[in-house]
């Protein structure tokens, strides 16, 4: 049987991004949310989460393209500037991580410091991903795993999106296509660590192709193909308001146009939704 995780990333990004997900929750479409810990709207996030309990809620673990939880002064290879503010852009922080100007402690520190600022708010947490999936690389999966597990988080986001759900993505470009096939040589090493480690995740995640484009068609034909197996369908709904027009993203208009498609979700009766916390306590019932 066809399970399925619909997680929306960016809880707390803004008012309008935090009503889309309660609102897709209420109507039975979304399962999942992995909350900001420092964003505009992280403290109404957290308020809703605490009032939802039915919602499983994660951490998004944010290393690039945000503000530091812990003070520069602590983060000197992590936070490059006195500000506060992490590596704008995700290329710049993968050429400094592989070329070991970036250390595995201070992403540990901070993403650590990132899930109990959650976890002392109140929040169960079910699971853990990244920011712009910067955990599929090795030296900021491993440190985060570490965090996690510190915190009695085992689930983390399986952040590589299988060759069939690529094929069944329509109107993505061909240099995004070509980016999701060559990361995914990732996959085998990231597999191994989690495993090594204990923690469950899924098959992969569904909708990382379509990231700024997952309209109704996409996720139909995704939702036609999915095999037997735990999948992750990555979502970033929300309402494009004045708030959103403040925030630096890319995800702007497209954030309603997933908001609408993810309204027909039910359509799939075919498919059982879960949440992270279903997964761990399946993984455990198995031993894992």
């Amino acid at each position: 049987m066809s399970s399925l995780i619909v997680n929306a990333d960016d809880f707390g990004l803004t008012p309008g991004v935090n009503r889309a997900i309660l609102e897709l929750h209420r109507a039975g479409a979304l399962t999942s949310a992995t909350l900001m810990a420092r964003a505009a709207a992280t403290h109404e996030a957290i308020a809703i989460a605490r009032d939802t309990p039915a919602l499983g809620v994660g951490c998004h673990v944010v290393l690039v393209d945000g503000e530091a939880l812990l003070e520069s002064a602590k983060l000197p290879t992590l936070v490059p500037t006195r500000k506060g503010r992490f590596r704008p852009a995700l290329g710049a922080f993968v050429k400094d991580l592989l070329t070991g100007r970036i250390k595995q402690d201070e992403i540990e520190a901070e993403a650590r410091a990132q899930i109990e600022y959650l976890q002392t708010r109140g929040l169960k947490l079910t699971h853990v991903d990244t920011h712009k999936h910067t955990h599929m690389f090795p030296a900021v999966l491993r440190p985060l795993l570490r965090a996690a597990r510190a915190c009695g988080i085992r689930a983390v986001r399986n952040p590589f999106e299988p060759a069939w759900s690529v094929r069944a993505t329509p109107g993505a470009a061909l240099l995004r296509r070509a980016q999701v096939r060559m990361l995914r040589s990732l996959q085998p090493s990231f597999l191994r660590i989690v495993a090594k480690q204990g923690f469950a995740t899924t098959c992969g995640a569904l909708g990382v192709l379509a990231t700024g484009t997952l309209d109704r068609r996409t996720i139909d034909s995704l939702l036609e193909r999915v095999p037997n197996g735990a999948w992750e369908l990555v979502a970033h709904p929300g309402y494009n308001d004045a708030a959103l027009a403040n925030v630096r993203t890319r995800l702007r208009g497209s954030r309603e146009i997933e908001l609408r498609a993810l309204q027909q979700l039910r359509e799939h009766p075919e498919i059982e939704l879960i949440s992270f916390r279903d997964l761990r306590h399946r993984a455990s019932s198995q031993g894992l």
